[in-house]
């Protein structure tokens, strides 16, 4: 897959990710202050393909210049300039979101949709500004260029899952594998915090080492890496070094258990709380460069993304079943009355 061909890859998944209309990307141009068009994905064909940009000049300049993302959830095309369409399409876009790219230039997506793009999205469109900035620097690094390829391919399966799967055991199962085998590690396990935050359990894993006849393993806050992870909120990294001691990630096990080396270990963060861990585990010392980092940091979002949604759903189940249809006009809420009457029948 030649570089062009794969840029234009990442941006066809990143469109498919923000269900965006279009999704460039402007590079540096050699010998001069401008970023050019470099490639593109669009549902549409005006695209400007010879489009380069001064920084400063129109939002994307302005990303560019001043190296932060913007957001425009109601796009207005009488106060900024796209720059990147031709004919009156510009005039069609709803709403714009960009971000730089650590190499130079911006990742920019929009859409003909008002509100189509979140605050929670920043996030994600910088992990894959990130993942091109990998991808244009492979021949300044020893990386391997086709482990670039494989994250993009890994992030649209799981991009799919969310979309295919309702339930949390099913979805589980197929995003754990699936980020195992784009990281090639040996073993993948995610573990959940309870609701007191003192135990957590281990929900599932890629091979079998806690788990048996499909039930969750409970352990304490203060066991191992993935307990740490849940009591600190921050990921641990470790490559691992031949004859190093053995990394722990769930405290000490039997000596029957297999050992690690080298250990991802992600939180997942669901309302501001952490409420899982990710973690990988290889049982030889491997290379964990920033391009892996950034697919498993993207990967860990999509899950959270997914939690937050299974959340929300559980929580109108509870909630509607105790509303009330007000069917004949507007009805003014007085909270007092509502306590007067809830005291009432509570006493009775």
């Amino acid at each position: 897959m030649t570089d062009n061909a794969l840029e234009k890859h990442v941006l066809n998944l990143v469109c498919s990710v923000f269900d965006a209309y279009s999704a460039v990307l402007f590079q540096p141009m050699e010998g001069g202050d401008a970023c050019k068009l470099a490639a593109w994905f669009s549902l549409g064909d005006k695209i400007a393909s010879d489009a380069s940009i001064l920084p400063g000049k129109g939002i994307v300049g302005w990303i560019i210049r001043n190296r932060e993302p913007i957001l425009h959830s109601h796009f207005d095309q009488r106060q900024f300039n796209l720059g990147y369409y031709v004919d009156d399409e510009e005039a069609s876009i709803k709403a714009f979101m960009g971000c730089p790219v650590p190499a130079g230039g911006a990742l920019c997506v929009d859409s003909k949709r008002k509100y189509s793009f979140s605050d929670k999205d920043y996030k994600i469109l910088q992990l894959f500004a990130e993942l091109v900035s990998r991808q244009q620097s492979v021949g300044h690094v020893h990386e391997s260029p086709s482990d670039i390829p494989r994250y993009f391919a890994g992030l649209g399966i799981i991009q799919d899952l969310r979309f295919r799967y309702s339930r949390w055991p099913e979805f589980l199962q197929d995003y754990l594998r699936t980020v195992v085998q784009a990281t090639e590690f040996d073993y993948g396990v995610f573990a959940s915090a309870d609701a007191t935050q003192e135990t957590y359990h281990v929900e599932y894993e890629t091979r079998s080492l806690l788990l048996e006849s499909g039930q969750t393993h409970v352990l304490p806050m203060d066991n191992g890496i993935v307990g740490w992870v849940f009591r600190n909120g921050q990921p641990v990294v470790t490559e691992g070094i031949q004859g190093s001691p053995t990394s722990m990630i769930f405290g000490k096990l039997p000596e029957s258990a297999p050992s690690f080396q080298s250990v991802i270990c992600e939180p997942v963060t669901v309302n501001k709380t952490v409420r899982g861990v990710v973690c990988l585990a290889h049982g030889a010392e491997k290379r964990i460069d920033e391009a892996m980092r950034s697919f498993v940091r993207q990967a860990v979002d999509h899950l959270a993304l997914f939690l937050e949604n299974l959340y929300l759903k559980n929580r109108l189940r509870s909630v509607l079943p105790k509303a009330r249809v007000h069917n004949q006009g507007a009805h003014a809420y007085d909270p007092d009355r509502d306590y007067r009457a809830a005291a009432e029948t509570n006493m009775k």
